[in-house]
């Protein structure tokens, strides 16, 4: 990669990076790519010339090797000719290797530098992205739009270093005979006018197969992400249903832009073909008055036929760029999000011994210890977690999408599209508003809005209900950073019962975790997710739900554990399971938003109705599930794959031992059992 695409210095959540895209328009944005390539893109252009250079002197070459060799008959000239044509044939072919080269570069650096602009933009915003902009159609922009950038690149290196070869013919052909000359000068231009009405509808029909293809990629992440629950109720048949109806829909609109396309590409094949006939009709009637030799005639022949090479790529570049435009609205949409977080103008320091109080909901966690908050709405609790790691509430206004209905168009659709951006806009507003105000959360009596956002994510670490499991080994999974070593990744996975994940992978922690965890059951992944929470070892660890997907005997492991791992850290836990409460050295119960009552496990039990209807009803839940959601082997992804072999009682000490050497090796810790 060049400087294309230079990579943000600041953290996720910081808003300063170099190299910031050009949004405000999607011309300006594709203006801003070309300027990226820096000096890659006049190399590109100055290869591409030479390339060109024999293509421009082939015909006249030979017009000169007729006019002078065959016609005179000349053998020696004929023969210098042949020798200069066949030196300038090789350093053509030779120069086309090498300008092939450096526009697949161009390409490649559009494309590839598409997604890396797309992944920082994930890390700056984090969350934040996913309450603006549908998933659907950044994985477009990072996919399918990338590539219309690089091919965007290929073309324009290609088109301008065809115009400056087309404007040289011109020059020479009109230097020769100026009725030819200008029949040249005019056939490209009269190709564009002919072509530039079929553009527009061409253009129309590109944005829908984009926006409707958008559509189905966000339909196809829903249910990749949904389909245990499909499985579970039986709605593989509707949502696949739904799935087909809208990929036939990308297809037709894919085949009316290609309709379009192709009348394009025919005007071009027929105003070439016309051109080539009109030139050697015209040619021949000069060479039939003597104004023209028959060398000459051959040459203007031959420039005719090269000129129809020019013209088709003014044809694909149009088309290209149409396309291009099309994509570079949507990019737009996602590269103009703004973080809104701002570091504060007088910051402070978060104390690692200090009490974490939530002004909303009056829960208080103290220091060091290990606090469970129940609610009657589980919604609350979770809200709670997100304002203690300082992440915006779920709750928001539904997503706007750049995409416009298809039925709209011309005034009704600037209308639209500017309605859509002001509603963005407003959202994007309002959070930076909200995160502009004091937080409400405080520790040590600091308020979290008065820290810096990078020093929040240090010290307070929030593991929520959906997180993420990216391929890679096991050992990568749980240290990401190699700041492990070997006993302290065991004693994660030790208090996180997950001694069957380790089994559960050839290799151990060198073993090879599929995306999302796929050969992982739903209970196995969520174990995993903890034992990477308890790996990092914050300051302050909250954690949502983290046993609601396991068996009552694994989580009975964990809640006996749990305590003890944490010794000394605070750690806040969102759960109505008994088994984890009975561990608690504090419960919270939050009723309606706002806690009510706090104590032991057994007092709240003794003493709280409101406490004793939220954790017995999910005990009597709980006991009543069957299978257990933890059940099945280790590739149970499915809910339905057979009956569980019981819990596993951790992997064996010998497997253990033959990691050591993996371990070791990669953190250069001491190899000791």
């Amino acid at each position: 990669m060049t400087r294309a695409f230079g990579s943000s210095s600041s953290d996720a959540g910081s808003p300063g990076h170099v190299d910031e895209p050009d949004t405000r328009t999607p011309r300006a944005f594709l203006a801003w790519m070309v300027r990226q390539q820096g000096g890659l893109f006049w190399f590109g252009l100055f290869v591409a010339v030479i390339w060109m250079v024999p293509q421009t002197l082939g015909p006249w070459i030979v017009g000169r090797a007729i006019d002078t060799g065959i016609v005179a008959g000349d053998q020696g000239e004929t023969t210098r000719w042949l020798v200069v044509l066949g030196v300038v044939t090789v350093g053509g072919a030779l120069s086309g290797v090498f300008f092939h080269t450096v526009i697949v570069r161009e390409w490649l650096i559009a494309l590839y530098g598409t997604t890396q602009l797309v992944t920082r933009k994930a890390l700056q915003l984090g969350h934040v992205l996913t309450r603006r902009t549908p998933t659907g159609e950044v994985l477009s922009v990072s996919g399918s739009d990338g590539d219309q950038f690089g091919a965007l690149m290929e073309i324009t290196t290609r088109a301008v270093s065809q115009l400056l070869a087309y404007l040289v013919v011109a020059g020479i052909v009109l230097s020769t005979s100026v009725r030819m000359g200008l029949l040249v000068l005019v056939s490209a231009p009269l190709l564009v006018l002919l072509g530039a009405p079929l553009l527009r509808p061409m253009q129309r029909w590109q944005g829908v197969e984009r926006s409707r293809n958008s559509e189905l990629t966000s339909m196809a992440t829903d249910i990749v992400a949904g389909l245990r629950i499909l499985r579970g109720i039986g709605g593989e048949e509707t949502f696949g249903g739904n799935y087909a109806g809208q990929s036939q829909g990308v297809r037709r609109a894919g085949v009316m832009g290609g309709r379009w396309l192709a009348a394009v590409e025919s005007v071009g094949v027929l105003l070439s073909g016309g051109f080539v006939v009109a030139l050697l009709w015209l040619g021949t009637r000069e060479v039939a008055v003597g104004r023209l030799t028959v060398g000459e005639l051959v040459s203007f022949l031959g420039y005719g036929l090269f000129l129809v090479q020019p013209m088709r790529t003014f044809v694909e570049f149009a088309q290209k760029w149409t396309r291009s435009v099309v994509s570079a609205r949507k990019a737009v949409a996602v590269y103009e999000q703004r973080s809104p977080w701002r570091d504060p103008v007088d910051p402070k320091h978060l104390r690692s011994d200090a009490a974490v109080v939530d002004e909303a909901s009056g829960v208080h966690v103290a220091p060091g210890r290990l606090t469970m908050v129940v609610s009657s709405v589980p919604d609350d609790s979770a809200a709670l977690a997100d304002r203690l790691g300082r992440y915006l509430s779920g709750d928001q206004d539904p997503l706007v999408s750049a995409e416009l209905p298809e039925g709209l168009k011309g005034r009704a659709a600037r209308a639209a599209r500017a309605e859509r951006e002001a509603a963005r806009a407003a959202q994007a507003a309002s959070d930076e508003q909200r995160a502009s105000e004091p937080w409400g959360v405080t520790v040590g009596g600091v308020d979290l809005s008065d820290v810096p956002l990078d020093e929040v994510r240090r010290h307070i670490f929030v593991s929520d209900t959906a997180p993420q499991v990216f391929k890679g080994t096991l050992r990568e999974a749980v240290d990401p950073h190699d700041r492990l070593t070997r006993e302290q990744a065991e004693r994660a996975l030790f208090t996180a019962a997950a001694d069957d994940v380790f089994d559960a992978l050839p290799g151990g922690w060198q073993g090879e975790l599929d995306e999302r965890g796929r050969g992982l059951s739903g209970g196995q992944r969520q174990r995993l997710v903890l034992m990477r929470a308890l790996a990092v070892d914050p300051e302050v660890l909250v954690l949502v739900e983290p046993t609601s997907a396991v068996d009552a005997h694994t989580e009975a492991r964990i809640a006996e554990r749990l305590g003890p791992h944490r010794a000394g850290r605070t750690t806040v836990v969102m759960t109505a399971s008994p088994l984890l409460l009975h561990h608690a050295d504090e419960v919270a119960l939050m009723v309606d938003g706002r806690e009510v009552d706090r104590g032991r496990h057994a007092e709240l039990l003794a003493r709280s109705e409101a406490y004793r209807s939220v954790v017995v009803r999910g005990e009597v839940a709980a006991s009543a599930a069957a299978p257990p959601a933890d059940e099945g082997a280790a590739g149970g992804s499915d809910p339905t794959s057979g009956p569980s072999t019981g819990p596993s009682t951790g992997p064996s000490t010998g497997q253990l031992e033959t990691e050591t050497a993996h371990w070791t090796a990669v953190t250069g810790a001491e190899a000791t059992r």
